[in-house]
Protein backbone atom coordinates (compact mmCIF):
# COMPACT_ATOMS: atom_id res chain seq x y z
CA UNK A 1 0.00 0.00 0.00
CA UNK A 2 1.10 3.75 -0.84
CA UNK A 3 2.31 5.74 2.30
CA UNK A 4 -0.19 8.34 2.48
CA UNK A 5 -0.54 11.54 5.34
CA UNK A 6 -2.47 13.78 5.81
CA UNK A 7 -1.44 17.32 7.62
CA UNK A 8 -3.89 19.83 8.58
CA UNK A 9 -2.81 23.56 9.40
CA UNK A 10 -2.81 26.67 7.94
CA UNK A 11 -0.42 26.34 4.53
CA UNK A 12 1.42 29.43 2.49
CA UNK A 13 3.84 28.86 -0.05
CA UNK A 14 4.72 30.86 -3.24
CA UNK A 15 3.97 29.01 -6.57
CA UNK A 16 5.18 32.18 -8.08
CA UNK A 17 7.20 35.25 -6.76
CA UNK A 18 4.29 37.59 -7.05
CA UNK A 19 1.87 36.49 -3.64
CA UNK A 20 1.27 33.88 -1.70
CA UNK A 21 -0.93 30.87 -2.10
CA UNK A 22 -2.50 30.33 1.28
CA UNK A 23 -4.90 28.15 2.60
CA UNK A 24 -6.43 28.34 5.97
CA UNK A 25 -7.95 25.65 7.94
CA UNK A 26 -7.17 23.06 5.34
CA UNK A 27 -5.49 19.24 4.40
CA UNK A 28 -2.45 18.69 2.31
CA UNK A 29 -2.17 14.97 1.08
CA UNK A 30 1.47 13.59 0.67
CA UNK A 31 1.24 10.06 -1.34
CA UNK A 32 4.68 8.05 -1.33
CA UNK A 33 6.46 11.86 -0.38
CA UNK A 34 4.83 13.72 -2.86
CA UNK A 35 2.05 16.55 -2.82
CA UNK A 36 -1.08 14.59 -4.30
CA UNK A 37 -3.65 18.04 -3.20
CA UNK A 38 -4.32 20.72 -0.83
CA UNK A 39 -8.02 20.26 0.35
CA UNK A 40 -10.74 21.61 2.55
CA UNK A 41 -11.74 18.13 4.41
CA UNK A 42 -9.76 14.86 4.32
CA UNK A 43 -11.08 13.78 0.77
CA UNK A 44 -12.76 10.14 1.07
CA UNK A 45 -10.45 7.89 0.06
CA UNK A 46 -7.93 9.33 2.49
CA UNK A 47 -10.10 8.83 5.53
CA UNK A 48 -8.27 6.54 8.09
CA UNK A 49 -5.09 7.11 6.72
CA UNK A 50 -2.61 8.88 9.24
CA UNK A 51 -3.28 12.65 10.31
CA UNK A 52 -0.63 15.27 11.46
CA UNK A 53 -3.04 17.68 13.22
CA UNK A 54 -1.18 20.99 13.89
CA UNK A 55 -3.99 23.47 14.57
CA UNK A 56 -3.52 26.72 13.90
CA UNK A 57 0.36 26.47 13.24
CA UNK A 58 1.51 27.69 10.16
CA UNK A 59 2.94 24.94 7.42
CA UNK A 60 5.66 26.29 4.63
CA UNK A 61 7.88 24.76 2.55
CA UNK A 62 11.90 23.88 3.59
CA UNK A 63 14.09 26.26 3.20
CA UNK A 64 16.77 25.63 0.21
CA UNK A 65 19.75 27.13 0.83
CA UNK A 66 22.48 27.14 -2.24
CA UNK A 67 25.83 28.39 -1.19
CA UNK A 68 27.98 27.45 2.23
CA UNK A 69 30.59 26.17 3.30
CA UNK A 70 30.21 23.10 6.27
CA UNK A 71 34.44 23.26 6.84
CA UNK A 72 33.54 27.39 8.03
CA UNK A 73 30.58 26.57 10.27
CA UNK A 74 32.92 26.57 13.39
CA UNK A 75 34.24 30.33 12.53
CA UNK A 76 31.11 32.31 11.95
CA UNK A 77 31.20 35.45 13.30
CA UNK A 78 34.93 35.65 13.15
CA UNK A 79 36.87 37.94 10.97
CA UNK A 80 33.99 39.99 9.62
CA UNK A 81 36.31 43.65 9.29
CA UNK A 82 38.58 41.44 6.87
CA UNK A 83 38.25 41.36 3.19
CA UNK A 84 37.54 38.36 1.14
CA UNK A 85 41.11 37.80 0.16
CA UNK A 86 42.30 38.15 3.38
CA UNK A 87 39.63 36.85 5.43
CA UNK A 88 40.58 33.50 3.61
CA UNK A 89 44.14 33.55 4.24
CA UNK A 90 43.59 34.92 8.07
CA UNK A 91 40.87 32.55 8.80
CA UNK A 92 39.43 29.75 6.77
CA UNK A 93 42.59 27.91 5.58
CA UNK A 94 43.69 27.00 8.70
CA UNK A 95 40.45 25.70 9.41
CA UNK A 96 39.35 23.94 6.60
CA UNK A 97 43.35 22.12 7.37
CA UNK A 98 41.33 20.21 10.37
CA UNK A 99 39.31 18.53 8.31
CA UNK A 100 42.01 16.18 7.12
CA UNK A 101 41.25 14.16 10.57
CA UNK A 102 38.55 12.44 10.27
CA UNK A 103 37.41 11.96 14.07
CA UNK A 104 37.38 16.03 13.79
CA UNK A 105 35.45 16.18 10.45
CA UNK A 106 32.74 13.80 11.67
CA UNK A 107 32.09 15.73 15.40
CA UNK A 108 32.20 19.53 13.22
CA UNK A 109 30.33 18.47 10.59
CA UNK A 110 27.68 16.88 13.08
CA UNK A 111 27.55 20.05 14.57
CA UNK A 112 26.76 21.81 11.38
CA UNK A 113 23.87 19.34 10.68
CA UNK A 114 22.48 20.00 13.29
CA UNK A 115 22.12 23.62 13.26
CA UNK A 116 21.49 23.67 9.63
CA UNK A 117 17.94 21.14 9.92
CA UNK A 118 17.17 23.09 13.54
CA UNK A 119 17.28 26.02 11.31
CA UNK A 120 14.70 24.81 8.65
CA UNK A 121 17.20 24.45 5.50
CA UNK A 122 16.30 20.98 4.17
CA UNK A 123 17.81 21.17 1.12
CA UNK A 124 21.59 22.49 0.78
CA UNK A 125 24.60 22.76 -1.98
CA UNK A 126 27.28 22.45 0.57
CA UNK A 127 30.95 22.74 -0.03
CA UNK A 128 33.16 20.60 2.27
CA UNK A 129 37.18 21.08 2.40
CA UNK A 130 40.00 19.44 0.60
CA UNK A 131 40.28 16.36 2.30
CA UNK A 132 38.06 13.58 0.45
CA UNK A 133 38.22 11.08 3.87
CA UNK A 134 36.61 14.46 5.53
CA UNK A 135 33.71 15.29 2.80
CA UNK A 136 33.26 11.40 2.83
CA UNK A 137 32.32 12.08 6.71
CA UNK A 138 29.63 14.53 5.69
CA UNK A 139 28.01 12.20 3.14
CA UNK A 140 27.76 10.42 6.07
CA UNK A 141 26.54 13.03 8.73
CA UNK A 142 23.85 14.40 6.07
CA UNK A 143 22.90 10.92 5.58
CA UNK A 144 21.89 10.35 8.78
CA UNK A 145 19.83 13.77 9.22
CA UNK A 146 17.74 13.00 6.26
CA UNK A 147 17.56 16.11 4.06
CA UNK A 148 18.50 16.45 0.67
CA UNK A 149 22.01 17.95 -0.23
CA UNK A 150 24.48 17.94 -3.23
CA UNK A 151 28.01 18.01 -1.17
CA UNK A 152 31.04 19.23 -2.85
CA UNK A 153 34.58 18.06 -2.44
CA UNK A 154 36.27 21.28 -2.88
CA UNK A 155 39.24 21.29 -5.51
CA UNK A 156 42.21 23.57 -5.73
CA UNK A 157 45.39 22.60 -6.26
CA UNK A 158 47.30 25.99 -6.51
CA UNK A 159 47.18 29.23 -5.07
CA UNK A 160 46.22 28.21 -1.43
CA UNK A 161 48.80 27.28 1.19
CA UNK A 162 50.65 23.69 0.79
CA UNK A 163 48.78 22.43 3.82
CA UNK A 164 45.71 22.80 2.04
CA UNK A 165 46.08 22.41 -1.57
CA UNK A 166 46.95 19.08 -4.06
CA UNK A 167 47.75 17.98 -6.62
CA UNK A 168 45.72 17.62 -9.75
CA UNK A 169 45.45 14.56 -9.57
CA UNK A 170 44.95 13.67 -6.39
CA UNK A 171 42.11 16.29 -6.18
CA UNK A 172 40.68 14.50 -9.71
CA UNK A 173 40.96 10.97 -7.68
CA UNK A 174 39.59 11.96 -4.82
CA UNK A 175 36.31 13.81 -6.38
CA UNK A 176 36.06 10.71 -8.60
CA UNK A 177 36.22 8.41 -5.66
CA UNK A 178 33.11 10.20 -3.75
CA UNK A 179 31.46 10.67 -7.04
CA UNK A 180 31.25 6.53 -7.53
CA UNK A 181 31.01 6.15 -3.57
CA UNK A 182 27.96 8.60 -3.33
CA UNK A 183 26.01 8.87 -7.02
CA UNK A 184 23.64 6.53 -6.37
CA UNK A 185 22.23 7.79 -2.97
CA UNK A 186 18.69 8.88 -2.58
CA UNK A 187 18.95 12.08 -1.03
CA UNK A 188 22.72 13.14 -0.57
CA UNK A 189 24.50 13.20 -3.88
CA UNK A 190 27.79 15.06 -5.30
CA UNK A 191 28.28 17.68 -7.02
CA UNK A 192 31.48 19.20 -8.53
CA UNK A 193 33.20 21.58 -6.84
CA UNK A 194 36.03 23.43 -7.82
CA UNK A 195 36.81 26.63 -4.92
CA UNK A 196 36.82 29.22 -7.35
CA UNK A 197 38.93 29.98 -10.53
CA UNK A 198 41.88 30.98 -9.12
CA UNK A 199 42.88 28.20 -7.32
CA UNK A 200 42.75 25.57 -9.76
CA UNK A 201 44.53 25.47 -13.18
CA UNK A 202 43.39 25.15 -15.88
CA UNK A 203 44.36 21.29 -16.10
CA UNK A 204 42.17 20.93 -13.30
CA UNK A 205 39.45 22.67 -14.56
CA UNK A 206 39.17 20.90 -17.80
CA UNK A 207 39.56 17.45 -15.34
CA UNK A 208 36.23 18.75 -13.34
CA UNK A 209 34.01 19.94 -16.15
CA UNK A 210 35.05 16.37 -17.76
CA UNK A 211 33.97 14.69 -14.82
CA UNK A 212 30.43 16.68 -14.41
CA UNK A 213 29.70 15.54 -18.33
CA UNK A 214 30.91 12.14 -17.90
CA UNK A 215 28.56 11.44 -14.29
CA UNK A 216 25.83 13.94 -15.39
CA UNK A 217 26.48 16.15 -11.61
CA UNK A 218 25.63 19.24 -11.26
CA UNK A 219 28.90 21.92 -10.72
CA UNK A 220 29.03 24.84 -7.94
CA UNK A 221 31.45 27.58 -7.47
CA UNK A 222 31.73 31.28 -6.99
CA UNK A 223 31.57 33.66 -9.60
CA UNK A 224 32.43 37.46 -9.82
CA UNK A 225 32.16 37.89 -6.00
CA UNK A 226 34.96 40.88 -5.53
CA UNK A 227 37.14 43.20 -7.43
CA UNK A 228 39.90 42.22 -6.75
CA UNK A 229 39.24 38.57 -7.52
CA UNK A 230 38.39 39.59 -10.68
CA UNK A 231 41.65 41.29 -11.41
CA UNK A 232 43.16 37.92 -10.10
CA UNK A 233 41.18 35.91 -12.31
CA UNK A 234 42.19 38.42 -15.87
CA UNK A 235 45.98 38.04 -14.47
CA UNK A 236 45.73 34.37 -14.22
CA UNK A 237 43.52 33.33 -17.39
CA UNK A 238 44.66 35.65 -19.89
CA UNK A 239 43.05 33.73 -22.80
CA UNK A 240 39.59 34.12 -21.03
CA UNK A 241 37.19 36.58 -22.23
CA UNK A 242 35.47 37.61 -18.72
CA UNK A 243 35.38 34.93 -15.52
CA UNK A 244 32.48 33.51 -16.41
CA UNK A 245 34.41 32.40 -19.77
CA UNK A 246 37.23 30.87 -17.61
CA UNK A 247 34.32 28.15 -16.33
CA UNK A 248 32.57 27.90 -19.49
CA UNK A 249 35.15 26.66 -21.59
CA UNK A 250 35.94 23.97 -19.31
CA UNK A 251 32.44 22.75 -19.18
CA UNK A 252 31.32 23.98 -15.81
CA UNK A 253 29.24 26.25 -16.75
CA UNK A 254 25.58 24.95 -17.39
CA UNK A 255 26.81 22.05 -19.76
CA UNK A 256 25.26 20.65 -16.70
CA UNK A 257 23.45 21.67 -14.21
CA UNK A 258 25.45 24.36 -12.28
CA UNK A 259 24.88 27.32 -9.33
CA UNK A 260 27.28 29.99 -9.20
CA UNK A 261 27.52 32.02 -5.92
CA UNK A 262 27.46 35.97 -5.78
CA UNK A 263 27.51 36.66 -9.47
CA UNK A 264 27.64 40.22 -8.30
CA UNK A 265 29.78 42.21 -11.02
CA UNK A 266 28.69 40.13 -14.43
CA UNK A 267 29.23 42.21 -17.53
CA UNK A 268 26.43 42.45 -20.15
CA UNK A 269 27.73 39.79 -22.27
CA UNK A 270 28.08 37.20 -18.89
CA UNK A 271 24.75 37.97 -17.90
CA UNK A 272 23.44 36.92 -21.31
CA UNK A 273 25.79 33.66 -21.09
CA UNK A 274 24.50 33.18 -17.49
CA UNK A 275 20.61 32.74 -19.16
CA UNK A 276 21.47 31.30 -22.09
CA UNK A 277 22.78 28.79 -20.46
CA UNK A 278 20.19 28.34 -17.39
CA UNK A 279 22.37 29.10 -14.82
CA UNK A 280 21.24 29.41 -11.28
CA UNK A 281 22.88 32.22 -9.42
CA UNK A 282 23.21 31.94 -5.33
CA UNK A 283 22.61 35.14 -3.91
CA UNK A 284 24.75 35.43 -0.42
CA UNK A 285 23.62 39.21 1.12
CA UNK A 286 25.12 38.79 4.70
CA UNK A 287 28.47 37.04 3.25
CA UNK A 288 28.64 40.07 0.37
CA UNK A 289 28.17 42.63 3.22
CA UNK A 290 30.47 41.29 5.57
CA UNK A 291 33.62 40.93 3.73
CA UNK A 292 32.90 44.18 1.51
CA UNK A 293 32.32 42.63 -1.47
CA UNK A 294 29.35 44.47 -3.15
CA UNK A 295 25.71 44.38 -3.44
CA UNK A 296 24.11 42.11 -6.13
CA UNK A 297 22.02 43.97 -8.47
CA UNK A 298 18.86 41.32 -7.86
CA UNK A 299 16.00 43.18 -9.33
CA UNK A 300 18.37 44.17 -12.67
CA UNK A 301 18.93 40.12 -12.76
CA UNK A 302 15.60 39.56 -12.26
CA UNK A 303 13.84 41.81 -15.28
CA UNK A 304 16.21 40.00 -17.19
CA UNK A 305 14.58 36.71 -16.17
CA UNK A 306 17.91 35.12 -14.74
CA UNK A 307 17.10 32.30 -11.75
CA UNK A 308 18.10 33.59 -8.25
CA UNK A 309 18.45 31.79 -5.06
CA UNK A 310 19.60 32.58 -1.66
CA UNK A 311 22.63 31.09 0.43
CA UNK A 312 23.94 31.79 3.93
CA UNK A 313 27.26 31.23 2.54
CA UNK A 314 28.41 30.98 6.09
CA UNK A 315 30.96 31.57 7.39
CA UNK A 316 31.33 34.98 5.29
CA UNK A 317 27.55 34.91 6.24
CA UNK A 318 27.37 34.68 10.10
CA UNK A 319 24.20 33.11 10.65
CA UNK A 320 23.02 29.71 8.55
CA UNK A 321 19.09 30.18 8.94
CA UNK A 322 18.03 31.25 6.10
CA UNK A 323 15.31 33.97 6.88
CA UNK A 324 18.41 35.60 7.87
CA UNK A 325 19.29 35.65 4.58
CA UNK A 326 15.91 36.47 2.81
CA UNK A 327 15.47 39.83 5.16
CA UNK A 328 19.24 41.01 4.34
CA UNK A 329 18.06 40.35 0.76
CA UNK A 330 14.96 42.75 1.22
CA UNK A 331 17.32 45.44 3.17
CA UNK A 332 20.15 45.82 0.41
CA UNK A 333 17.52 45.89 -2.40
CA UNK A 334 16.08 48.81 -0.44
CA UNK A 335 19.70 50.26 -0.36
CA UNK A 336 20.05 50.03 -4.25
CA UNK A 337 16.51 51.56 -4.61
CA UNK A 338 17.88 54.48 -2.65
CA UNK A 339 20.52 55.29 -5.34
CA UNK A 340 18.37 54.20 -8.18
CA UNK A 341 14.72 54.60 -7.76
CA UNK A 342 14.09 52.94 -10.80
CA UNK A 343 15.36 49.58 -9.05
CA UNK A 344 12.43 48.51 -7.06
CA UNK A 345 13.08 46.76 -3.94
CA UNK A 346 12.30 42.83 -3.39
CA UNK A 347 9.15 42.27 -1.62
CA UNK A 348 8.95 39.58 1.57
CA UNK A 349 7.18 37.16 -1.34
CA UNK A 350 9.98 37.12 -3.50
CA UNK A 351 12.89 37.26 -1.54
CA UNK A 352 10.73 33.68 0.49
CA UNK A 353 10.21 32.67 -3.44
CA UNK A 354 14.09 32.59 -3.68
CA UNK A 355 14.41 30.98 -0.76
CA UNK A 356 11.92 28.11 -0.90
CA UNK A 357 10.80 27.32 -4.65
CA UNK A 358 13.71 28.93 -6.57
CA UNK A 359 16.33 27.66 -5.16
CA UNK A 360 14.79 24.40 -5.14
CA UNK A 361 13.97 23.73 -8.21
CA UNK A 362 17.77 22.99 -8.07
CA UNK A 363 16.81 20.05 -6.59
CA UNK A 364 13.77 19.32 -8.62
CA UNK A 365 10.15 19.62 -7.91
CA UNK A 366 10.50 21.34 -4.08
CA UNK A 367 10.04 24.43 -2.31
CA UNK A 368 6.37 24.84 -3.17
CA UNK A 369 3.08 22.57 -2.07
CA UNK A 370 1.84 22.25 -5.69
CA UNK A 371 0.61 18.99 -7.05
CA UNK A 372 3.39 16.55 -7.76
CA UNK A 373 6.09 18.47 -5.59
CA UNK A 374 7.89 16.53 -3.43
CA UNK A 375 6.30 17.59 0.54
CA UNK A 376 9.24 19.76 2.24
CA UNK A 377 8.01 21.51 5.19
CA UNK A 378 8.17 23.50 8.35
CA UNK A 379 5.80 23.81 10.46
CA UNK A 380 6.13 27.12 12.55
CA UNK A 381 4.42 28.11 16.91
CA UNK A 382 3.71 31.63 17.03
CA UNK A 383 2.78 33.82 20.33
CA UNK A 384 -0.96 32.96 21.06
CA UNK A 385 -0.90 36.63 20.76
CA UNK A 386 0.14 36.98 17.46
CA UNK A 387 -1.42 33.98 15.57
CA UNK A 388 -4.63 35.23 17.12
CA UNK A 389 -4.45 39.03 15.76
CA UNK A 390 -2.64 39.18 12.73
CA UNK A 391 -3.58 37.15 9.04
CA UNK A 392 -1.47 34.54 8.15
CA UNK A 393 0.83 36.57 5.70
CA UNK A 394 1.82 38.64 8.79
CA UNK A 395 2.62 35.40 10.86
CA UNK A 396 4.56 34.42 8.11
CA UNK A 397 6.73 37.68 7.36
CA UNK A 398 7.23 38.39 11.20
CA UNK A 399 8.66 34.84 11.40
CA UNK A 400 10.92 35.40 8.52
CA UNK A 401 12.32 38.89 10.42
CA UNK A 402 12.11 37.72 13.93
CA UNK A 403 11.80 34.08 13.79
CA UNK A 404 14.66 31.14 14.56
CA UNK A 405 14.45 27.24 15.29
CA UNK A 406 13.00 27.97 18.44
CA UNK A 407 9.57 28.72 16.50
CA UNK A 408 9.72 25.34 14.24
CA UNK A 409 8.01 22.17 16.18
CA UNK A 410 7.88 19.87 13.00
CA UNK A 411 10.05 19.43 9.72
CA UNK A 412 9.20 16.59 6.79
CA UNK A 413 11.82 16.07 3.76
CA UNK A 414 9.81 14.15 1.47
CA UNK A 415 6.86 13.25 3.30
CA UNK A 416 9.07 12.01 6.24
CA UNK A 417 9.13 13.66 9.58
CA UNK A 418 12.43 13.81 10.40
Amino acid sequence: MKNVLVVKGHFIFTPTPDAYAVYENSCLVSVDGKIAGIYPSIPEKFKGCPVHDYGNRLVIPGFVDLHLHAAQFLQCGMGMTSKLLDWLGDYTFDLEREFQNRAFAREAYTCFAEKLVACGTLRACIFASSSTAGTQELFEVLKEKGIGAYVGKVNMDRNAPDFIIETTKASLMGTKYLIEKYQDEKRVKPIITPRFAPTSTEELLKGLGALAVKYHLPVQSHLSENLDEILWVRELFKGAENYSDVYFKNNLFGQTKTVMAHGIFLGEAERELVKKMDLMLAHCPDSNLNVRSGIMPVRTYLDMGLKIGLGSDIAGGHKIGLNEAMVRAIQLSKLLNLSNGKLKPLTVSEAFYMGTKSGGSFFGKTGSFEKDFWFDALVLEDDSMIAGRYSLEDRLEKFIYTGDDRNICARYVEGEKL
